[in-house]
């Protein structure tokens, strides 16, 4: 797993909340899954921009992973705005599924 931020502390809590947020049709948290790429604390306008993935361009849960990522993050950091962005460049690889994940999924 290799999230980039500019706050470390912040990554920290949100990278805990977001453990929460299961991918229904792996049954793994997003955080293991690799889906995160970057997110970024803007405490002057009190905003929160999370850059993330799917597994897939067209992964038919992909607004139900979003939703479910701007309200775990809205309950984590309730006085911040969420702005999720989803991005596929680079594309998900199976190899930023961290070792815990594997061994969720007994590869």
């Amino acid at each position: 797993m290799n999230v980039t931020t500019n706050n470390e502390l912040l990554l920290t809590v949100a990278l805990a909340a977001l453990h929460q947020v299961i991918d229904p049709e792996i049954g793994l948290n997003i955080v293991d899954l690799g889906l995160l790429y970057d997110i970024h604390f803007d405490d002057e306008e009190n905003k929160i921009d999370v850059n993330m993935t799917l597994t897939t361009q067209f992964c038919p849960m992909g607004e139900s992973i979003t939703q479910d990522v701007t309200r775990t993050m809205g309950s984590a950091f309730p006085t911040y705005s969420i702005n999720v962005n989803l991005s596929f460049d680079p594309p998900w690889r199976p190899d930023r599924i961290s070792p815990e994940g594997q061994e969720f999924l007994n590869r």
